[in-house]
């Protein structure tokens, strides 16, 4: 019982790192400042290399910082290759839970913040900004595939990537896991934030059904129709084996929720049937919330 204790003592004495990196233009700045208003101590534009000393003496520190965030991108590139390697390095200490956050923007949207700033981007030279930012795509490439938090700020509002993050990152919400269950419509594009994207556009569309082509999943009529096929049925055994496989997994590696995205063409039946469906399901054993995102794009 007294060792119990004491690892979790021990776990709950672990400093959390934050690694803010991701595209030149994407949002760094605004992040910063946002990890500043929940209490971590933040150190901007810190090369790699010195990391593992900053930690060292924060670690030999009368002053305990149990939070830090540091922001590591191209403006420090001489020293950007060996960012790698420190995180394998990082990886390795059992007194430290790092986590990558990575910011990302569409090339015309960088582009475009670029010349309202009117500043150079750091790998450009002297040639285009645009050339600059897929350099930086095809070096950043790895990180990306290590980062924890992917946020697309293409359509985001400074203010709504603070929100993001506080989401994500502030203490008041620790240890409280949630899925959030969504539906969507194809045309109407892909939602950016969804961990699992479901294509349920293979099932029998009420829409060619005149009496419950102006419903919507939310309705019993609806919902009882796409429920009642054999391939419906089977569809739902699978996922509901996926789930109880991934979602504890996804809980254990510290993400705070998961959005879990089913879509059909218009978002108005299939993907809200299946998306209600398990949103309740889920319930009984996590933290759950339901949207429906293009459920009132219906036209004609």
């Amino acid at each position: 019982m007294m060792q119990t204790i004491e690892n979790h003592q021990e776990k709950q004495e672990k400093m959390e790192l934050v690694i803010i990196t991701g595209m030149s233009g994407a949002g760094k700045t605004v992040a910063i400042q946002s990890f500043e208003d929940l209490g971590f101590y933040c150190i901007d534009n810190l090369p790699p290399e010195l990391l593992p000393t900053f930690l060292s003496l924060l670690g030999n520190s009368d002053r305990k910082l149990q939070r830090v965030a540091v922001v590591m991108d191209m403006r420090g590139r001489e020293y950007f290759d060996s960012l790698i390697g420190t995180l394998d390095n990082l990886a390795t200490r059992e007194n430290l839970n790092t986590r990558i956050l990575f910011l990302d923007a569409d090339d015309g949207t960088l582009v475009k913040r670029y010349k309202e700033t009117r500043r150079k981007h750091p790998l450009s030279g002297n040639g285009l900004v645009s050339d600059g930012i897929r350099r930086e795509r095809e070096m950043l490439s790895e990180l990306k595939g290590r980062a924890r938090y992917i946020f697309n700020t293409t359509h985001m509002l400074p203010r709504q990537l603070r929100e993001k993050i506080m989401e994500n990152f502030s203490t008041a919400g620790k240890g409280t896991f949630t899925v959030n269950v969504m539906s969507f419509g194809y045309k109407h594009g892909m939602p950016i934030d969804a961990d699992i994207a479901l294509d349920v556009r293979f099932l029998p569309n009420p829409y060619y059904i005149e009496e419950l082509k102006p419903l919507t999943g939310l309705q019993s009529e609806v919902s009882d129709y796409v429920l009642k096929w054999s391939d419906t049925q089977e569809l739902i055994s699978k996922l509901e084996d996926l789930f109880r496989f991934l979602i504890p997994r996804y809980k254990e590696e510290g993400k705070a929720q998961l959005v879990i995205a089913f879509g059909c063409t218009g978002g108005q039946h299939r993907s809200v049937t299946l998306a209600e469906y398990f949103a309740e399901k889920l319930s009984s054993e996590y933290k759950t919330s339901v949207s429906h995102r293009d459920i009132n794009h219906r036209k004609g």
